[in-house]
């Protein structure tokens, strides 16, 4: 056991879990003021279902020896997972620090159907979803499954976290269906600042994301954190140069937007580049996800806050990036193709259409059943109301006539 190991892992986790609520604030500032408590309330309610289910089974079937697939029922109910040493930390604060990424995983999906899916059924559904489908996935990667004997490198959870959490919005905003005004009406942000702030302090937090998954106080984690500096700055500069060629204004939103773009795609590669690297992913990652953001904008589908945008494309790019610009002499695990290892390259891009095809597949199954037991949707008054009063009777903002109410 290390202290100076234990204490980084402890503020890790720490940092971890801020992002969640820093979420709900990125995404409740992009919804409608009738819809911001729902938003943010999906982000919050993650860090219950999730978290408990994460001690109750999801941490053995994702960390525990089983088989390629999937882990074991050896630390059910957290049994094995005490104080003991697990590396240089104490196994419990390991299972600590991986429950902060399978609940912000979760809550990352609510970003595709906030303001009309029913509050019940986003339950429910990231509560199966975190066994099902999240689990298995962090086996393959992290556990010791069939990619990780493959040699697919994710230093932090491009395909883990990002990738997963995409294909999940995906399938459940296909699942759920549109917005009754998109996409006729313009859905307009209540409160950029909210969104400012959030993306502001996820930038905080990731330290604690990338860093920590070094699982020690040492020189990666050193490393992993210049590259989240680098990169989410890198990806902000060439978003910004993009904003004023296409429009002449560089957006506060834009902004927002392209830091966490920034930090989704150098999270699969910030324990494995150099700082130099971590500038030129960072900037490479800004245009496939500006492109789609933009072209997605021109679509009927509605992915309402972009998740496929800034985490599937983001989280794709930064994977497949990896595998280009992982350094041995760095980390001692694998070169990537511009240091003598092409074959880093194939095996990135199979981690990540394995990561995207089972997500997609088994979150569209689990929604589509839940939708047998339960509407998936709100109704039509509910969505016109807003889903703040509807699903959890409070307004985040008092207008004169509820105001008057309150009084009386």
């Amino acid at each position: 056991m290390n202290q100076a190991d234990t204490a980084w892992m402890l503020c890790s986790t720490a940092l971890v879990l801020l992002m969640t609520p820093m979420l709900a604030f990125f995404y409740g500032g992009l919804v409608r003021s009738k819809n911001a408590l729902n938003t943010m309330m999906m982000s919050f309610i993650a860090l219950a279902f999730t978290g408990v289910i994460w001690a109750l089974i999801a941490y053995s079937l994702a960390f525990t020896a089983g088989n390629k697939w999937i882990g074991d029922l050896s630390n059910v109910f957290l049994r094995g997972v005490g104080l003991e040493p697990l590396g240089t930390i104490p196994h419990m604060l390991h299972m600590s620090y991986q429950a902060t990424f399978a609940i912000i995983t979760a809550a990352l999906i609510s970003g595709s159907i906030v303001e009309r899916m029913r509050f019940s059924a986003y339950v429910l559904f990231i509560s199966l979803w975190g066994i099902v489908v999240y689990a298995p996935i962090a086996h393959w990667v992290w556990g010791g499954g069939w990619l990780a004997q493959m040699g697919a490198l994710d230093f932090a959870g491009g395909t883990v976290v990002h990738v997963n959490a995409a294909m999940a919005a995906v399938a459940c905003a296909i699942a759920v269906g549109n917005r009754r005004e998109y996409p006729s009406s313009s859905l307009l942000p209540h409160n950029v600042p909210f969104t400012l702030l959030g993306a502001g302090v996820l930038w905080f937090g990731w330290f604690g994301f990338n860093s920590g998954s070094a699982l020690a106080a040492n020189n990666i984690a050193a490393l992993a954190f210049t590259a989240t500096f680098l990169a989410p700055a890198s990806t902000l500069l060439v978003w910004t140069f993009l904003d004023y060629i296409r429009s002449g204004k560089p957006t506060a939103v834009g902004a927002a937007t392209a830091i966490v773009v920034g930090l989704v795609a150098i999270t699969p590669a910030s324990g494995y580049v150099g700082p130099m690297d971590a500038i030129w992913l960072g900037g490479f990652a800004a245009i496939p996800s500006y492109l789609m953001l933009q072209w997605r904008a021109k679509t009927n589908f509605d992915d309402s806050l972009d998740v496929f945008a800034a985490h599937g494309i983001g989280g794709s790019v930064g994977a497949l990036l990896t595998g280009i610009f992982a350094q041995k002499a760095l980390n001692g695990v694998q070169d990537g193709l511009m240091y003598g290892n092409p074959g880093q390259l194939g095996i990135q891009a199979i981690a990540v259409a394995a990561a995207a095809a089972y997500s997609f597949v088994g979150s569209f199954i689990l929604v589509k059943l839940i939708g047998l037991v339960i509407p998936l949707r709100a109704t039509a008054d509910d969505e016109m109301t807003g889903l703040d009063i509807s699903q959890h009777g409070e307004e985040a903002y008092l207008n004169a006539e509820a105001s008057e109410r309150l009084v009386s």
